[in-house]
């Protein structure tokens, strides 16, 4: 375990440098909404999805120069996710990865408007992206499955079911809808973007789109867990929030020995599942494996 550590650390220092060189440059009349942006970015956390992405694509024997772009995109739209989920008008945190959240440090306008150009940023990087792919065609299609994940067929469709049943008794059908949707489609992008770039057959990327939302849900049911065990000061978030804005969960649902084993259950089926097509990637499986166990 500790080798995986000092590796996750590694891979993990190398997706900040990627997604660096995307962030932009903080000048002009406009600078306040970079500043914004970059705040944001700069805050910390996991880079999750650009890891997964990139040990996707290293799974199946691709350059990982050709995720590079994609990999900045997919977190600039998490990123996006998080600053929009902390407004007033949605879950009204001030604190997101132990700093002010973007709207609490800039405004409420600005925290609106530093969302919203986090996710054409993300769409500029992928389009650079296409045109400096060796295979513009697996670009073009990575693209595709980026849009198609991140808006309401994806993380916006789960988005909206999740405010529009707030305050309201969710049964587990509709809440595996929201998490798969809201949560788990960006690492499903993240993953299936990986596969495609590296020129994996369209089974393939099926079964890796399955194995993300396993992963995806039992992701969002730690998160659950977390935010009735941990502290702000573990989490870098306020906790209690699902109990403060009289959100259903997992937790709400099941109790928190039946959460754990949900989610345990979930992340040993993605690895399995993994474990299926072929390739060997240990490091991304101890990273699937660690959605479930994790502690922030």
């Amino acid at each position: 375990m500790s080798e995986f550590k000092e590796l996750l650390k590694a891979r993990t220092r190398e997706a900040e440098e990627i997604i660096r060189k995307y962030l932009p440059e903080e000048k002009g009349h406009q600078r306040l909404i970079m500043e914004a942006m970059n705040y944001s970015m700069n805050a910390g956390g996991k880079r999750l999805r650009p890891l997964l992405m990139m040990e996707s694509c290293r799974l199946f024997g691709g350059d990982i120069r050709e995720a590079e772009p994609f990999m900045a995109a997919i977190e600039m739209i998490h990123t996006s996710s998080l600053i929009h989920d902390d407004l007033p008008c949605m879950d009204n945190d001030r604190f997101r990865r132990g700093k002010e959240s973007t709207w609490a440090k800039f405004g409420e306008d600005f925290g609106v408007l530093a969302g919203d150009a986090l996710i054409v940023e993300a769409f500029a990087a992928a389009a650079k992206g296409i045109l400096a792919s060796a295979h513009p065609e697996r670009a073009g299609r990575a693209m595709g499955i980026l849009a198609e994940k991140t808006g309401i067929y994806g993380m916006i469709g789960g988005q909206v079911v999740d405010v529009q049943l707030t305050n309201q008794p969710i049964p587990k059908d509709k809440l595996d809808f929201i998490y798969r949707l809201k949560t788990g489609a960006l690492l499903e992008a993240s993953m299936m973007i990986g596969a495609v770039l590296a020129g994996a057959g369209e089974e393939q990327q099926e079964k890796m789109s399955g194995i993300a939302l396993n992963a995806g849900l039992a992701f969002q049911i730690r998160d659950d867990i977390l935010d009735v065990t941990s502290s702000q000061e573990v989490l870098g978030k306020p906790v209690g929030s699902d109990e403060k804005n009289c959100k259903t969960t997992y937790v709400t649902l099941e109790g928190i020995d039946a959460a754990k084993e949900e989610a345990a259950r979930l992340c040993e089926a993605a690895v399995s599942a993994l474990g299926s097509l072929g390739g060997k990637n240990e490091f991304l499986e101890q990273l699937l494996l660690m959605l479930a166990a994790r502690e922030k």
